[in-house]
């Protein structure tokens, strides 16, 4: 029987392989947001915006490339005032309006008076672990937050990320990669996989706790669960049972070495989806509401010291 350091590696291994044989198809969106991006000399522009209620599109210069992403702040927005702050990711290939309609954050956030932004990926994707394309999306998005916090007040101790497929993919590499920044991610339909299998080290280095969202009809089941198995094994993760919802539906919950917590939902009658999403890509008769819920995680997890 192998070891249990034996069945990591060769979990590792079979999951590169997999997504390998997948390609940059890690998600299906509506298809839109194909165009590529247009080439501007190399500095780079700072974002003209004038913070207010409602959505505004900002565009600026990253690397040579015009890049845009849209605001949404509630109604009772008023400029100087700290908010959380969603970065919500979509698909590939997809733009941030689909992810917007689907997750319905912007409702969400009217209601519970939260920022949200959805960035544009390049040809419709973002540089995840997986795929798609080979742009610095996570200095993108750092140039992003870190505008969002100067400009349009957002709290540096309640910012997190969420997204579907590549985007929920994307979560986790920010979970990694900016550690520093994000609070809690929660990543639908996505998973901790791809480029993880060397180092052991690739794992955030400041506390980020993550509640996510799979599905036992999506095809990429085996990839998503053994990703989680291996984020909670070197985060040293002890989860408790698992509780039995509607639907058949299960929700495990770890307490990790470092401080997070790492919740997940396990949906087996779901493919790849958002629970109860309002698009394309919503698994609509769902029992659990994966915005509502996950809002409800990020309120309760701000940014935990390292």
């Amino acid at each position: 029987m192998p070891t249990p350091g034996l069945r990591r590696v060769l979990t590792a291994a079979l999951l590169t392989l997999v997504l390998a044989l997948a390609g940059c198809s890690s998600g299906s969106g509506d298809g839109k947001g194909k165009g590529k991006g247009s080439k501007k000399p190399s500095k780079s522009a700072s974002p003209r915006t004038s913070p207010g209620p409602g959505d505004q599109s900002v565009t600026l210069t990253w690397k040579g490339t015009q890049r845009t992403y849209t605001v949404h702040a509630p109604p009772s927005y008023t400029p100087g005032t700290k908010l959380p702050l969603v970065i919500a990711m979509h698909p590939y290939p997809s733009t941030g309006t689909h992810v917007a309609r689907l997750s319905d954050l912007s409702a969400k956030a009217d209601k519970e008076n939260f920022l949200v932004a959805y960035p544009e990926g390049v040809n419709g994707g973002m540089n995840a672990l997986v795929c798609c394309g080979s742009e610095d999306d996570v200095g993108f998005l750092r140039t992003v937050t870190k505008a969002l916090v100067d400009t349009w007040g957002a709290d540096p101790q309640r910012i997190y990320a969420t997204g579907i497929s590549n985007g929920g993919d994307m979560s986790f590499k920010l979970a990694v990669e900016l550690s520093d920044l994000f609070a809690a991610i929660a990543p639908v339909s996505g998973g901790y996989s791809g480029r993880i299998t060397d180092p052991d080290t690739y794992v955030p280095q400041s506390p980020v706790s993550v509640i996510t969202f799979i599905g036992g009809d999506d095809k990429w089941y085996p990839v998503f669960n053994g990703g989680l198995t291996i984020w909670q094994e070197r985060l040293k993760c002890e989860e408790a049972p698992p509780a039995k919802l509607k639907q058949k539906i299960t929700r495990t919950t770890a307490k990790c070495a470092d401080g997070s917590e790492v919740v997940a939902y396990r949906l087996p009658d779901m493919g790849h989806s958002w629970p109860q999403g309002k698009a394309d890509m919503a698994e609509r008769e769902a029992a659990v509401n994966a915005t509502d819920l996950m809002w409800t995680f990020f309120e309760a997890h701000p940014k935990k010291a390292a």
